[in-house]
C-alpha cells in the first residue's frame, strides 16, 4: 500500500515528536495518524489514501478539538480548553494555507455572479460554487459569513 506525501510527513514529524519529548504535537499526531487508519481500513474502500483524503480527515479532528474546547470552557476546565486548542493549531499546519479575507471576498463575488444570486435565498447555491472555488483553503463557517454579507447588501 502506498503512501501519500501528506501522510508521510505526518509520520516523519511523529518520529521527530517522540525524539523531542514534544507531548503536545504526539498526542495530536498519534490521534490523526489512527484516525488515517481507520479511514484507509474501512470495508469497501478502493485504492490508496489520498492527500485529499487526509485533509478531510485533519479538518474533521480540528473541528472536534475546536468543539471540544468549548465544552471545557463551559465546564470550566480552562486547562484542558488550551490542550485541545493546542492540538488544533498543530494539526491546521497539515492544512493548506488558509486564504486572506481579501481573496475569499473574491471568491465569494464571483460565486455569486455565477449563481445570479439576488439574496439570502440564494445563499446554499453560492456556498456549494464559493466552496469549489475555495478548494479547501477557507473554513466553510467563512465563507457562509462573507457570502451571508454580501448578499445582504
Amino acid at each position: 500500500m502506498m503512501t501519500c506525501a501528506l501522510e508521510e510527513r505526518i509520520q516523519r514529524d511523529l518520529v521527530s515528536a517522540l525524539k523531542n519529548r514534544d507531548d503536545a504535537t504526539l498526542s495530536a499526531l498519534r490521534m490523526l495518524k489512527t484516525a488515517i487508519q481507520i479511514v484507509s481500513a474501512e470495508k469497501g474502500r478502493t485504492g490508496d489514501i489520498t492527500d485529499a483524503d487526509v485533509e478531510v480527515i485533519i479538518k474533521r479532528a480540528v473541528k472536534q478539538r475546536h468543539e471540544a474546547a468549548e465544552l471545557y470552557k463551559k465546564g470550566n476546565a480552562p486547562e484542558r480548553a488550551a490542550e485541545e486548542l493546542e492540538e488544533a493549531r498543530i494539526l491546521t499546519g497539515y492544512l493548506p494555507q488558509q486564504m486572506d479575507d481579501k481573496e475569499l471576498t473574491q471568491i465569494v463575488s464571483d460565486a455569486i455572479t455565477e449563481a445570479g444570486a439576488a439574496g439570502l435565498k440564494d445563499l446554499g447555491r453560492v456556498m456549494g460554487r464559493a466552496m469549489k472555488l475555495a478548494d479547501g483553503r477557507a473554513d466553510g463557517k467563512r465563507v457562509r459569513e462573507t457570502a451571508a454579507k454580501l448578499l445582504e447588501c
